[in-house]
């Protein structure tokens, strides 16, 4: 045989199967979109079926209502003061702790390292519990309420309960006695003393994700697409 001619052949051979190859390739790739497609198609009706399933509306709808309830109730609570760490004077101190079923009333002293360290972790923690209220009170000005309280040792952070003082923090005792305890280590002891529920996790997105939903309803409906004293 012609050794040109067996060239040629091998080479259409060759060439033969390069072809076959991507033709074999390319109907594989039509096939895989197919799938594709087929799969896409299948969760977009899952999904139009999950948006008018009752049930699931009646939970988003539920769901709704309880953010609506518990940011409303925040800002009534905000209205009373709660949700910042506040001075007041010796005249406010009553309403202040009556006003609120939960209070926390730290006396100080404006020149006591100690109390600046208190007045440090309670500014931290009353954003984090609007449910309590959280206030300060100069003791060199609310003479009457130190005599009264029989506060000896500053700072003194007295926890109310309806108006009535049911515990307090004299100094650091609780708090190992040290002056580099965390915020938590506070947070953690107020806990178990009842003056503020323990922190959940979501918690603090729970109203962030009522004013989303709200907010979408709304374009939804506009657009149909221690020291001694």
């Amino acid at each position: 045989m012609d050794p040109d001619s067996v060239k040629s052949t091998l080479s259409n051979l060759a060439f033969g199967n390069v072809i076959a190859a991507a033709a074999r390739d390319y109907q594989k790739e039509l096939l895989d979109k197919e799938k594709a497609q087929a799969s896409s198609s299948n969760d977009e009706v899952d999904l139009d079926e999950l948006m008018d399933d009752p049930e699931l509306e009646k939970l988003h709808a539920d769901r709704i209502a309880a953010l609506k309830k518990e940011a409303e109730k925040r800002q009534v609570l905000q209205m009373k003061g709660h949700g910042e760490y506040r001075e007041i004077g010796e005249g406010d101190f009553l309403a202040e702790v009556t006003g609120s079923e939960k209070a926390i009333c730290h006396f100080y002293h404006k020149e006591f390292y100690r109390c600046k360290i208190m007045d440090k972790h309670l500014k931290a923690l009353a954003p984090k519990h609007i449910g309590t209220k959280f206030i300060k009170l100069d003791a060199e000005n609310a003479p009457f309420f130190v005599t009264k309280l029989g506060i000896k040792t500053l700072p003194c952070v007295i926890i109310f309960r309806k108006g009535i003082a049911i515990d307090r923090l004299v100094g650091f005792q609780d708090l190992g006695g040290k002056d580099d305890f965390t915020t938590k280590t506070l947070e953690v002891l107020l806990v178990k003393k009842g003056v503020i529920s323990e922190k959940k996790e979501n918690e603090d997105d729970e109203d962030d994700e009522y004013q989303e939903n709200r907010h979408r309803t709304v374009r939804c409906s506009v657009d149909p697409d221690s020291d001694s004293d």
